[in-house]
């Protein structure tokens, strides 16, 4: 039958998976009802019927939509029914169609279809014969490689003359995806489609090597290792006959290895014992893997080697100042630690716990302090540790056992007195598979580790040599055993002087040298890293402001490549150019005297922050309302806050019934934050004193404390990270409990010249120093049903005898 040049309507048989081509012989079974019905209504006209592939082979019920456009007119050549479920087809494709529109029909698919891509009588080029060549190698190739085929398919192929039937031909005929396939059979072009084709059959031709290599090796393995097995039971019958006993050159070599090391006599006796076993066992068995294992690990710890020391007290001194900024408390500890250890061989040293907020140095001073003493260091993270055998070990009866963290980090440094930085002690947790603190307890006892067992090595190590360094960000969630085990060094946020100076000092050459930035072409103000400080970082440490000035060199690379000439000068009037907007402002804090407005103190994970807390007392029913996502100890200081003012209405001079009469809301703004904790204490009795009174509360006073219900202030904690956070703030007056006043003694000079501290005993001292008694009094709120019983005129001012203020 010759070409058609107009549209015609035929039916429509989506097939799944399939892609037909023209003169293509296909023979399958049709199931699908809509499918038959398009059979049957070829059958009964010109047996014509458009074939063409689904875009989704899932799809049951194909629309127009969910199959290609461009498929092929073929003749139903044969029609079998089978049974009442299946119809074997046997189809012939004829020439390339497209579908125009779909016509309705209600008993299958119907479309308009019209001829595609018509190019015969082509005049071969050059690059269409050579093209044609390359087809016909490349299908040798994949014979060669691919599942048997008909005989004469390789001979047909080699005598198509026609690029487009060849190409046709050889695509019908190869494995390649239905979307190869779709777009070979809609490129018209016959010189792109043989390109096309080639491209696919040589990459289905890589694939097809690759697995095939891979059978071939696997098959290899096996019989190699069945060889081996034959050959290894040969040898022990030939061994028996010649009355050698079974022993192997292996095990008489480990034997004389294990009496080589001169190892501790228990050792020594058990890995005997072991290979003695291991001589009796068949070659090869699982049992005979796990011994071998088990007497390589051991063999492998470092039983008799260590690590001279080399402690020059100035040398390590200047390697720790060298390598951190500050942290001096953390130094001179060390320093003394290490003065001893070199006076005395005997003094093993207690286990030092560095104690502070993330991105502050605990991990990098660890290191340090190994490399300046000359001793191979390792980290053992912790974080998440909830099995009890991550630190003992796995017995050997388990599959796939392994010894704990603790001797896998003594093998992997290769000698038995190493440096172990035990990272986030405090994250360690507990469930059904033991609890891994517990563990700890013998690893981290000076008086014990000296014979630690391992449930793997299932021998006494000696750990009494290992010189650990633990990390926490959170003393309090060490067990309290562990904890008594460690000296507890604490690690206080950064001050900003501190961090401008890491920032200079450390971060900036090295991110420029990472970031490879000469010094010549890149030049940041001093300024400029203030305002990464106090505008786009809010932390403890400085990871989040490497983190930034990690972000402005990536930018200055960029100019820099563009113009190797140029000079990046980044201050603080530009660095929004680089960073973008600021992130943060200073800490929320009351700009003038305000009633009921008091500017409290908060230690946080990331160091301390200002927490204003509001309060407002209204006419009502005596409902307290407590807001600003506070937890149930914050909730409990209010109540103790109240009931300490509510003794004292005689001596102020207030409404005794005040918390009858009215209603009384506390807030603590960023309500968003979840805030907890005991020290808000005086900072909600000083905000309800000052709402009811009318009184203003000084601005640049802030205050932290914990109150008792009879008005005494109580000692806090976290002193220093709140100070931080007032200077930061601007806050010139600071009060504290009494009892906190010895803590002053640490803080930096740069804070106490700053701040004046105030400490104080109960809520009088706290109001006298805190109320702006000189203000004039706002008006106190009335009650619509009882009048206040004494007035407001009357009311005693507080004030401060011999205040600094």
């Amino acid at each position: 039958m010759k070409d058609f040049t107009e549209s015609l309507n035929l039916p429509v048989l989506p097939l799944r998976g399939v892609v037909m081509f023209p003169k293509m012989m296909l023979n399958f079974d049709v199931n699908r009802a809509r499918s038959k019905n398009a059979v049957d209504m070829a059958v009964e006209g010109d047996q014509l019927i458009f074939v063409t592939a689904q875009m989704d082979a899932g799809v049951n019920e194909p629309a127009v939509n969910d199959i290609f456009k461009v498929g092929v007119v073929c003749r139903v050549k044969q029609v079998v029914k089978e049974d009442r479920k299946a119809t074997r087809v046997v189809i012939e494709g004829l020439w390339r169609g497209a579908i125009v529109e779909s016509v309705p029909n209600d008993s299958c698919l119907y479309a308009a279809i019209e001829p595609f891509g018509n190019t015969r009588n082509k005049t071969l080029t050059t690059r269409d014969i050579a093209l044609m060549r390359s087809l016909k190698a490349t299908f040798e190739r994949y014979i060669e490689l691919a599942p048997k085929l008909p005989a004469d398919i390789l001979f047909k192929i080699g005598m198509a003359s026609d690029p487009g039937e060849l190409a046709d031909f050889v695509a019908s005929n190869v494995m390649l995806d239905v979307e190869i396939k779709q777009m070979i059979l809609e490129t018209v072009n016959l010189s792109d489609r043989l390109e096309v084709l080639i491209d696919a059959m040589q990459n289905e031709i890589f694939i097809m090597s690759v697995e095939q290599d891979i059978m071939e090796k696997a098959k290899e393995r096996i019989d190699q290792s069945q060889r081996d097995y034959y050959l290894r039971e040969q040898m022990n019958v030939i061994r028996d006959e010649l009355g050698d006993g079974g022993e192997f050159n292996d095990i008489d070599e480990l034997r004389k290895k294990i009496a080589d090391m001169k190892l501790p006599e228990e050792v020594e006796k058990a890995l005997m014992k072991e290979c003695s076993r291991l001589e009796r066992l068949p070659v090869g068995t699982n049992e005979s893997s796990v011994i071998e294992t088990y007497i390589d690990t051991v063999l492998e710890l470092p039983w008799n080697t260590t690590t001279e020391e080399n402690i020059d007290l100035e040398a390590v001194r200047e390697q720790l100042d060298r390598d951190h900024y500050g942290l001096d408390k953390v130094k001179k500890r060390i320093i003394e630690q290490l003065a001893v250890r070199k006076l005395s061989d005997k003094a093993k040293g207690q286990i030092i716990c560095l104690v502070g907020p993330p991105g502050v140095g605990k991990t990098s001073i660890a290191t340090s302090i190994g490399e300046a003493i000359g001793r191979k260091s390792h980290r053992v993270a912790l974080g998440g540790v909830r099995d009890e055998a991550e630190i003992r070990g796995h017995r050997r009866t388990y599959i796939a056992s392994m010894p704990g963290r603790i001797i896998n980090a003594i093998r992997k440094c290769g000698t038995r007195n190493p440096l172990l930085i035990l990272d986030e002690v405090d994250k360690l947790s507990a469930d059904y598979k033991g609890d891994p603190s517990s563990a700890l307890l013998e690893v981290l006892d000076s008086e014990q580790n000296y014979a630690f067992v391992d449930h793997y090595i299932d021998l006494p190590f000696d750990l009494s040599d290992v010189m650990f360094i633990t990390t926490a960000n959170d003393a309090d969630a060490i067990p309290a055993p562990l904890r008594d085990r460690m000296d507890v060094i604490e690690l206080p946020s950064y001050t900003r002087v501190e961090k401008f100076n890491i920032a200079k000092k450390h971060l900036l050459p090295k991110q420029m040298e990472l970031s490879g930035i000469k010094r010549k072409s890149f030049r940041m103000t001093d300024k400029a890293i203030y305002s990464v400080i106090d505008f786009y970082t809010r932390e403890a440490g400085v990871r989040n402001l490497e983190r930034e000035l990690m972000a402005i060199l990536r930018k200055a690379a960029v100019a820099i490549l563009s113009d190797p000439e140029t000079v990046v000068r980044v201050n603080d009037k530009n660095l929004d150019a680089y960073l973008g907007v600021k992130k943060y402002l200073d800490d929320i804090s009351a700009k003038k005297d305000e009633v009921g407005l008091v500017n409290g103190l908060a230690w946080t994970a990331v160091g301390g922050t200002l927490l204003p807390l509001e309060c407002v007392v209204m006419p009502g029913s005596g409902k307290i309302e407590l807001t600003g996502s506070l937890g149930d100890v914050m909730q409990e200081s209010a109540k103790a806050a109240i009931t300490a003012i509510r003794i004292r209405c005689e001596q102020y001079q207030l409404d005794a019934d005040f918390y009858k009469n009215n209603d009384i809301h506390l807030h603590a703004l960023e309500g968003a934050i979840p805030k907890d904790g005991p020290s808000a204490g005086v900072t909600m009795a000083t905000a309800l004193y000052s709402a009811l009174t009318g009184l203003p509360v000084r601005a640049d006073v802030a205050m932290t404390g914990e109150i008792s219900i009879s008005g005494k202030v109580l000692p806090i904690g976290g002193l220093k990270e709140k100070s931080m956070a007032a200077y930061k703030s601007g806050i010139k007056h600071v009060i504290i409990p009494k009892e906190n006043e010895r803590d002053l003694a640490d803080f930096d000079p740069e804070i106490r010249e700053n701040i004046t501290y105030h400490p104080v005993e109960t809520i009088d001292e706290v109001l006298a120093l805190a109320i702006a008694a000189k203000k004039k009094p706002a008006a106190k709120p009335k009650n619509s049903r009882k009048k206040s019983a004494k007035p407001a005129s009357k009311r005693v001012e507080v004030t401060a005898k011999g205040s600094l203020f």
